[in-house]
């Protein structure tokens, strides 16, 4: 096998291209998975069953179906409704509706996490029940999963290829398209795999060191 370095330059543009996309889609797909699933769990905890079991209905369906089932139905279903996205934003949606499933799980093992002698305090002070969710349980259950939360990041990172699917042209689209074109797809490929490699990996470092800051 003869490694060509010239045809790594010229993918190089097409790399940095697909970087950017598949950053976005990580970002955007995190924060929408870490707010909605911080709702999802809220909503599981409300006293009305009305609430909590068509949340529990919806989490449940999202969560055991594939992720990639899911793109395809927001990409070709949707718009026979009249409903229409761009491919990434359909891409960035389909990824933070599925991982909020997860990370609800993350926020409800966090709230449960919190000592009882912290409510029974709030309810001694006669804190409002907005106060007592914002000042004591959120910031020490969310403490607690940060760690976990961070996982799931890796993981939005790692299913970022599947967008390719429905179009968008993330790092391994673009080297999918690039070796199509020029018939080369040792070194495309090799980048890519290493830049996941480079990106995954300092940050489960990171997340490592963070959770032994933040259990200490």
């Amino acid at each position: 096998m003869n490694w060509d370095w010239g045809a790594v330059r010229d993918f190089m543009p097409h790399f940095w291209d697909g970087l950017l996309v598949t950053l976005q889609a990580l970002a955007l797909g995190s924060v929408i998975s870490f707010a909605l699933g911080l709702v999802w769990a809220l909503l599981m905890r409300t006293p009305t069953r009305w609430a909590r079991w068509p949340v529990g209905v919806v989490t449940e369906f999202i969560r055991n179906t594939p992720l990639l089932v899911q793109l395809f139905f927001l990409f070709y279903v949707l718009p026979e409704w009249n409903i229409t996205f761009s491919a990434l934003t359909t891409g960035v949606v389909a990824i933070g509706l599925h991982y909020s499933t997860y990370t609800m799980q993350v926020y409800r093992a966090g709230i449960e996490g919190v000592p009882a002698g912290q409510w029974e305090a709030a309810t001694a002070l006669n804190l409002p029940l907005r106060r007592t969710w914002t000042a004591v349980i959120l910031p020490q259950a969310i403490r607690r999963v940060v760690p976990a939360l961070g996982n799931y990041v890796i993981s939005i990172l790692k299913d970022t290829p599947m967008l390719m699917a429905i179009t968008v042209l993330e790092m391994l689209g673009e080297a999918r398209l690039y070796s199509q074109e020029h018939f080369q797809f040792t070194e495309p490929l090799t980048v890519i795999g290493v830049a996941f490699i480079l990106i995954s990996y300092p940050a489960s470092l990171l997340l490592r060191a963070l959770e032994r800051r933040l259990v200490r």
